[in-house]
């Protein structure tokens, strides 16, 4: 099975300053645990930066030039709000991430992967319209689902989340457009107190479960198993975008859900066979969140593996 891996050496330039759980580490430990030879068939490409015709498909042209004109001194770090903040490295970055997450629609779309890996940082799924947040400058996998659409002319596009917190920001890119699916499981109540079943979108093409603290394997895979997967196969999407964020690890420090790495297997596993009987297998996997650094180097090779197998 083909399967593009990409990332950039600029999303490690992300300087969060101590102490922050979104840190370079954690990329580092994700290439890592890839480096191993069961991966070697790997095809490694460069993230590109995305174009500002990229980023405001879905971000205001207000939101875009002030995350564009950042420029702090170097060696500081200015905070954007009490948890996202910025370095003279984070633009490129985030430009880097944004931009892999095109690239690996790119990949799938051109046939020479039939899924992709995104490994970047830093994260997007809760970066809004118009506001950068929870740890997110620009909203990766929304960017790659419109790209998807305006570029390559995928009329229905689904994006799924099992990252432990809600992506208030892929649901507010996606929510208002009928040919775009989005289906999150999430820790509720958690940050960032979005994601309620009640959130239907438009002519319910949003769809969420949340999950109550210290639900674990059961839950997580009722949630899916019974609705959510389901829900996808109704929509059929011609290409599966995935928000894969690792947080919802029992061993996260986060949030308090009870997940095995086992369980990052069965999903992607599943998410790939749904890929193969609507959209020909293409799957675009893009990195969200994962604290624990143990917890997330094994999930995401996990993952990774599944991705490889047919």
């Amino acid at each position: 099975m083909s399967v593009a891996l990409i990332t950039h050496p600029a999303c490690l330039e992300h300087d969060t300053g101590p102490f922050h759980p979104e840190c370079a580490d954690r990329l580092r430990r994700v290439l890592g645990a890839l480096e191993s030879l069961e991966f070697q068939s790997l095809l490694r490409e460069d993230a590109p930066l995305a174009t500002r015709a990229q980023l405001l498909r879905v971000h205001s042209e207000q939101q875009v030039d002030l995350l564009l004109g950042l420029s702090p001194p170097d060696g500081e770090v200015m905070s954007l709000d009490a948890d996202t903040v910025v370095s003279p490295g984070s633009i490129p970055a985030a430009l880097r991430a944004a931009g892999g997450a095109v690239h690996g629609v790119d990949a799938v779309m051109e046939g020479w992967a039939r899924r992709a890996f995104v490994a970047v940082r830093p994260p997007g799924h809760h970066a809004e319209r118009q506001q950068a947040m929870g740890f997110c400058l620009f909203s990766n996998a929304a960017i790659a689902a419109r790209h998807a659409q305006a570029h390559w002319r995928v009329r229905r596009v689904a994006i799924v989340d099992f990252d432990v917190h809600h992506g208030n920001g892929t649901q507010d890119a996606v929510q208002h457009d009928a040919d775009m699916f989005y289906a999150s499981t999430h820790q509720s109540p958690c940050y960032p107190g979005t994601g309620a079943a009640s959130e239907r979108g438009v002519d319910g093409n949003v769809l969420n479960v949340p999950l109550a603290p210290g639900s674990g394997s059961a839950a997580f895979r009722a949630a899916w198993g019974d609705h959510l997967l389901p829900a996808l196969d109704a929509f059929a999407p011609g290409l599966l975008i995935v928000s894969a964020g690792f947080d919802a690890h029992r061993a996260d420090p986060l949030a308090q859900l009870r997940l095995e790495t086992a369980d990052f297997a069965w999903i992607t596993t599943a998410l790939c066979g749904l890929a193969t009987r609507h959209c020909g297998g293409r799957l675009v996997s893009v990195l969200e969140g994962g604290y624990d650094l143990d917890a997330l180097a094994a999930s995401a090779a996990v993952h990774v593996r599944s991705l490889l197998l047919d």
